[in-house]
């Protein structure tokens, strides 16, 4: 899978796929994420983890846990496991409001899934 030549919309498609296909990695999880994605293709997404149940949210999620914002391509580069959201935020490339350790949750969560 090439996540550089995938559209959002199919990438967000995957990732609904994956996270719904093996639940394991989500079980227990109850956490609401916003995704402020910048750049071409960019916008704002909700992943919502509930009763070991991953939900895609297309645009704002409202209240949530945890906020990220990020360009299209530093979100790919999350996916694909080689972008370290600490660094990232010490560079300012990944900004963070709520929980800085739910963030670094689902970056250990998404690597489990292998995009």
């Amino acid at each position: 899978m090439n996540l550089e030549e995938m559209s959002m919309e199919d990438i967000w498609s995957e990732i609904d796929k994956r996270l719904n296909e093996n639940r394991s990695p989500i079980e227990g999880m109850n956490t609401t994420y916003s995704l402020e994605l910048t750049g071409e293709e960019g916008g704002v997404y909700g992943l919502k983890f509930a009763e070991g149940e991953a939900e895609i949210i297309n645009g704002d999620p409202g209240e949530v846990d945890c906020s990220l914002k990020m360009s299209v391509g530093d979100f790919k580069k999350l996916l694909a496991g080689n972008l370290n959201s600490t660094a990232s935020f010490m560079m300012g490339k990944l900004k963070v409001k709520g929980n800085i350790g739910l963030a670094l949750k689902l970056e250990n969560l998404l690597k489990q899934y292998q995009f």
